[in-house]
């Protein structure tokens, strides 16, 4: 991990969620860190040079806008670079792990609909000559990947629904753009909307819109968690009969170092459906998180595997227009 100095501390903790919604929101958060906005400017580029911030902008809800899955593939030892790179190549693929299990090379791949998230993986089949296991999404319990780094460890929020209703035929482009990150300029807003032909104003009002239907999940600084010393990341799976996974899916919400949790539709090979992920910055810390949620009595008997991630291959923003997202970011 690169130097943080106090201010970027402070950037990367304080200021992952409510980004200022005015038309020059750096200044707004400059005045915040006692600091000038031509100072924050330089620093948010820094931090994301340096790897340690991905990117200022937003994140979606999964399946409010396009269609996403999670999915792995089970790659013997000796293709594992080869497969990732074909993994990585599809723009759609947004997050690509390795993790210590059978199916090692876990990805996230994000389309703008059905057909074409069908296409994308079976090219991954074709070329990689491997089964992809799909693992949709079935019910959110917390899809919010944003926690302090500083200080105790935090129970999540429970998730709502999302509200698509509003969402209008210029969102998705907009949408497309705010997971690829604002432009790190004094008025980013108004940059955005010279793309779409909107004024500052209506984009901003737009984004207040998708907030408040939690389409955008939240809108800040997006961290790269390893990059910044939480290398000890697992993804806990558990296999639960579907009547008791609500209970627990909400008692996993509220237990501290819990940093996500959601319900996957299962198949014949894989029926450890309650997914959580626990971020640490040590195996023993992370066992102890895991410890802890196995004791919980909406848990209690059930089966349980742990997927501990050894290498990102690739983090970007969710892809969700129908065109590749126009500045990937290298993996952490």
């Amino acid at each position: 991990m690169s130097f943080l100095s106090p201010i970027d501390l402070r950037i990367l903790d304080d200021w992952q969620r409510d980004l200022p919604l005015t038309e020059r929101p750096f200044a707004t958060m400059a005045a915040a860190l006692d600091c000038d906005e031509e100072t924050l400017l330089a620093d948010l580029a820094r931090l994301r040079a340096a790897g340690t911030m991905a990117r200022v902008g937003a994140t979606c809800r999964p399946n409010t806008v396009g269609v996403s899955t999670l999915a792995a593939l089970a790659v013997p030892e000796w293709r594992i670079e080869d497969v990732a790179q074909i993994v990585g190549a599809e723009p759609g693929v947004n997050h690509s792990y390795l993790r210590e299990h059978d199916w090692n090379i876990w990805f996230v791949a994000t389309a703008a609909d059905a057909d074409e998230l069908a296409a994308m993986l079976a090219r991954i089949e074709m070329q990689s000559g491997l089964r992809v296991l799909r693992l949709p999404l079935k019910r959110a319990f917390n899809v919010d990947l944003g926690f302090r780094m500083a200080g105790p460890r935090h129970a999540l929020s429970l998730d709502q629904p999302a509200d698509t209703s509003v969402l209008q035929p210029a969102d998705r482009k907009l949408l497309q753009r705010l997971t690829e990150g604002l432009p790190l300029v004094s008025e980013p807003f108004a940059a955005l909307g010279a793309e779409f032909g909107l004024g500052a104003q209506e984009v901003i009002a737009r984004i207040k819109a998708l907030l408040a239907a939690r389409i955008i999940t939240r809108i800040g600084v997006i961290v790269r968690h390893r990059a910044l010393g939480w290398r000890s990341n697992a993804m806990v799976v558990w296999k639960l009969p579907d009547a008791r996974i609500a209970a627990a899916g909400q008692a996993l919400v509220r237990q501290p170092g819990v940093t996500l949790c959601y319900e996957r539709h299962g198949t014949p090979d894989w029926d450890h459906t309650l997914f959580c992920m626990v971020h640490a910055k040590s195996r023993a810390e992370a066992a102890g998180v895991i410890a802890d949620a196995a004791a919980l009595p909406e848990l209690s008997g059930a089966e349980r595997q742990v997927l501990f991630s050894v290498r990102c291959f690739k983090q970007t923003g969710a892809q969700i227009d129908h065109r590749p997202a126009r500045t990937p970011e290298a993996a952490e």
